[in-house]
């Protein structure tokens, strides 16, 4: 994606893919004008009920516990200050940048619902950190779902707190001056919209979306090669026998699988060796498709909540009609537990990796030399890249343990109830690193053991994964220092373009197998529009699978 692209918010629903356009890939934010007119006309409404004096939870009153206590003039420029300054409190090692943007990009969204009341040069001051590249360094811990996470970001347009900005960590009064930018003047309810709703967990949560969709894709490609280099029996994937259970994940998955392994010589060699597989080889289609199905699920959880407002409270109408409504908007149920759901599937497909690599290095089950190296005694091979992956799998079943069903009482009861989504958004994350360590030493492991095929042809998927590999780590003969290799395997599967890369070659076979069959005369007893159904049911199945992702 160009660093030019502009993602405009405002006049249609709003996806992951543009959060993470923004937070990731450096594309510009912009709002629209209808979405400005929205924001104008709730502030509009604040300004009213500040003139008439009318009490309203949050505009004019304190916050929380002190909900009760009336204020006025100054004073409400001073609360929104204090809000910031307050709330700013969170402890731990700051996020990463991309999870910052992401943050303030979902904020930015919620406000152009023109629900919240906010002043308009407050939300071009958010826009200007993002589009200038000046991110706030926001500790990663103290949210129970909303607060001290925007708080952070918050006092970066005061000119407070510390930024990152051009590869450095400095002041960001320093960043604001050097961009050409001044603090913001807060006024009334400002603070409040800026600390309050849902973004922290939902602009955490669309990056990991798109983290789940590369990794699942990758996850279909490793457990091919892993399939093939233990000379699967390929009758469990079969595509009539995979229709009896229609889920709509196992199905594309058994469409990859077929894909990937496309004229592999090696299972046709292989026909027949074994009645069945182990079941971590035979239900490839089976888990791997219900995290699929899991991830669509969470996603429209995740974004109907981007597409929402999600302040408290809620300037609905006109300034000359209008409501001042408090709410629990800011409670983020749906999308603790979308985060709690794609943890629990992430930490499945992780499972299943290590379960199947562990066949890879066992000899008793493998037929391959023990741990995957010619002259196993002397060399320990492969052997303890499994006990790593053992114990990723180990901290995955730890952090798949739903933060939703954690609760606390905050604010002097007045907030007794908790989503904790933030930390299910934060603890998903690690889920996916760690997911991304034991797939990556699987590649690695089902890599080194095309090594000891000599002659047979791999299937047309699996054969351009092993050599995209083999580009960066060269075949195990003898013990070396692993973990640089593992780390090379990390960074290909973060590389969105192998995986294209991959799938295009699919593609490109499945169109020229088409192509080859449409010219031959068709074989004895069976009609052209068999035959024309056959040859294409390949082509088929590849473009769905890369069209799904």
């Amino acid at each position: 994606m160009s660093r030019a692209e502009q993602i405009i918010i405002g006049d249609r629903l709003v996806t992951w893919q543009d959060v993470t356009a923004v937070a990731r890939h450096g594309a510009t934010l912009t709002l629209s004008e209808n979405a400005w007119g929205r924001i104008d006309n709730a502030q509009a409404i604040v300004q009213r009920i500040v003139s008439s004096g009318e009490r309203a939870y949050g505009v004019n009153t304190g916050l929380g516990a002190l909900c009760n206590v009336s204020l006025e003039g100054e004073q409400l420029s001073r609360l929104s200050r204090n809000t910031l300054l307050s709330h700013a409190c969170g402890v731990g090692t700051a996020l990463p940048d991309e999870q910052t943007r992401a943050i303030i990009c979902a904020a930015i969204i919620n406000y152009g619902q023109g629900k919240s009341g906010i002043h308009r040069q407050v939300v071009e001051a958010l826009i200007a950190l993002l589009n200038h590249g000046i991110t706030p360094q926001v500790p990663s811990q103290g949210s129970v779902g909303y607060l001290t996470h925007m708080a952070h970001i918050g006092i970066a347009l005061l000119g407070v707190g510390q930024v990152s900005y051009r590869g450095q960590v400095i002041s960001a009064l320093q960043a604001l001056s050097e961009e050409g930018l001044s603090p913001v003047e807060l006024g009334a309810k400002d603070g409040l919209c800026l600390v309050n709703g849902t973004p922290c967990m939902t602009g955490l949560s669309c990056l990991a979306i798109a983290d789940v969709n590369r990794l699942m894709q990758w996850a279909d490609v490793i457990s091919a090669m892993t399939f093939e280099g233990l000379r699967g029996q390929l009758d469990a994937f079969d595509e009539e026998i995979i229709a009896l259970k229609p889920h709509p994940g196992m199905q594309q998955v058994g469409k990859n699988l077929r894909g990937l392994l496309a004229g592999s010589e090696v299972l046709a060699n292989s026909k027949g060796i074994r009645t069945q597989d182990a079941l971590s080889i035979r239900s490839i289609p089976q888990v791997h498709g219900a995290t699929r199905d899991q991830l669509t699920h969470a996603t429209r959880q995740i974004e109907t909540e981007l597409n929402s407002a999600t302040d408290n409270p809620l300037l609905l109408g006109t300034p000359d009609a209008y409501r001042v409504v408090s709410q629990a908007n800011p409670h983020g149920q749906s999308v603790a537990m979308a985060a709690d759901l794609l943890a629990i599937a992430m930490a499945e497909l992780g499972s299943i990796a290590e379960r199947r690599l562990d066949r890879l290095i066992n000899p008793t089950v493998s037929g391959l030399p023990a741990f995957l190296v010619s002259q196993p005694g002397v060399n320990s091979g492969m052997m303890i890249v499994q006990y790593v992956a053992a114990s990723l799998c180990a901290e995955n079943r730890q952090m798949a343990q739903p933060a939703v069903i954690d609760n606390y009482v905050t604010s002097g009861l007045q907030e007794d109830h908790l989503s904790m989504g933030t930390s299910a958004a934060l603890k998903l994350h690690k889920v996916l690193e760690n997911v991304t360590q034991i797939l990556a030493i699987e590649y690695l492991l089902a890599a080194q053991a095309f090594e000891f095929f000599k002659g047979p042809r791999f299937g047309v998927g699996t054969e351009v994964a092993w050599r995209l590999l083999r580009e960066r780590v060269p075949a195990y003969d003898e013990d070396r220092w692993l973990a640089p290799d593992i780390a090379s395997s990390v960074t290909l599967l973060k590389n969105e373009e192998s995986l294209e890369t991959v799938f295009q070659v699919c593609r490109d076979y499945a169109q020229t197998h088409n192509d080859n069959n449409t010219r031959h005369s068709r074989s004895p007893g069976a009609t052209s529009a068999e035959q024309a159904g056959a040859s294409s049911r390949l082509t088929t199945d590849i473009n769905e699978g890369v069209a799904a992702s």
